[in-house]
């Protein structure tokens, strides 16, 4: 945070600037230089060389982001790596490096080129670029896929550990994890559970590569995988239907279609969880509100108030039952069957 003494002129042309800073961080976790930190200091010259990049353009991205803080630059172009750096290593508790390296992405800057665009219309701006929706394009490029599954692991741990922490998931025998991913969440439900049998399902390509994720976490055993589009039916006889950072992706008329598909798997009285941001009032909460603005330009859904989201749950056919915060900032909504 910038000192009280800051001038206002100053203050918006930091914020304004604020898309080089991005650029710069999302370039050096592309190159992985956190992680080719050891130490001791480094000279620029060989971290270029590691990095198999130009020596003295990286010296120049190395000491601005060093005027940040993410590096710290000594004597004879040497650089050694902050605490605050220290996020971009892959192998960091909490690492950032995903989500970096996804931020910088050609095809998300060009989307966001056209906020005003959205702003102006009400129209998702990734379409109006690409001709195609966030998700057809990734479906249409492996790589631009990857490394967005790399950001979302990376956004997940601290999440997952505080929503596990926070929610009882051991009142329900089986869960059913919907458009669960690799099934990372899932497997942190399960590992803390462990009377507790799981169902992970979303699209075919996706969970193809999920029995690794779940091995490594020793819960395979009580987990089945699952392929298929929550577009036309999920599997049945869960005891609780979870849907985490996924009805955020889809405006209203979706989402209910989808919730509404959960409710014909689901009998009376079985649990409904909604894991995402809560909007928060006026004047708090930049980071969902500034979510909120990149699902209205990239994947055309929205975050939502506890009130919107109960809304929704009434429009399904289910009963809101509550909210349940975490220190992550992101809560359970919990529905129940009618």
């Amino acid at each position: 945070m910038e000192p009280p003494s800051e001038r206002p002129e100053l203050a918006i042309r930091r914020l304004v600037n604020g898309y080089q800073m991005t650029q710069a961080i999302s370039v050096a976790a592309t190159l992985g230089l956190a992680d080719l930190m050891t130490d001791s200091p480094q000279t620029s010259e060989d971290l270029a060389a590691k990095a198999g990049v130009h020596a003295d353009a990286l010296y120049r991205l190395l000491r601005a982001l060093a005027s940040i803080g993410l590096f710290h630059e000594e004597p004879d172009h040497r650089f050694s790596l902050t605490e605050l750096g220290g996020a971009l290593r892959t192998d960091a508790p909490g690492s950032i490096a995903g989500w970096a390296a996804f931020v910088g992405s050609p095809y998300i800057w060009q989307a966001w080129g056209e906020l005003l665009h959205s702003v102006k219309t009400g129209e998702n701006a990734f379409r109006h670029v690409h001709g195609m929706s966030v998700w057809e394009y990734r479906a249409s490029d492996p790589e631009a896929s990857a490394v967005f599954d790399r950001a979302m692991a990376s956004l997940s741990g601290q999440v997952d550990d505080s929503i596990v922490a926070t929610f009882d998931f051991g009142r329900f025998p089986t869960v059913v994890d919907i458009g669960g991913g690799n099934g990372a969440f899932l497997a942190t439900i399960l590992a803390r559970h462990t009377a507790l049998h799981g169902v992970l399902f979303d699209l075919a390509h996706v969970v193809s590569g999920a029995r690794p994720v779940l091995e490594a976490a020793g819960v395979a055993d009580r987990c089945e995988v699952v392929g298929g589009s929550f577009f036309d039916a999920v599997p049945v006889g869960g005891d609780a239907y979870l849907l985490k950072r996924t009805i955020h992706d889809w405006e209203d008329e979706d989402c209910l279609r989808i919730l509404r598909i959960c409710r014909q798997a689901m009998s009376q009285g079985t649990a409904l969880l909604v894991i995402e941001r809560e909007l928060g009032p006026p004047n708090e909460r930049w980071g969902s509100k500034f979510s909120d603005l990149n699902m209205l330009v990239a994947a055309g859904g929205r975050e939502r108030s506890t009130e919107e989201y109960a809304a929704l749950f009434e429009g399904a056919g289910f009963r809101f039952a509550g909210v349940t915060p975490s220190t992550s900032g992101t809560a359970v909504f919990e529905g129940v069957a009618r």
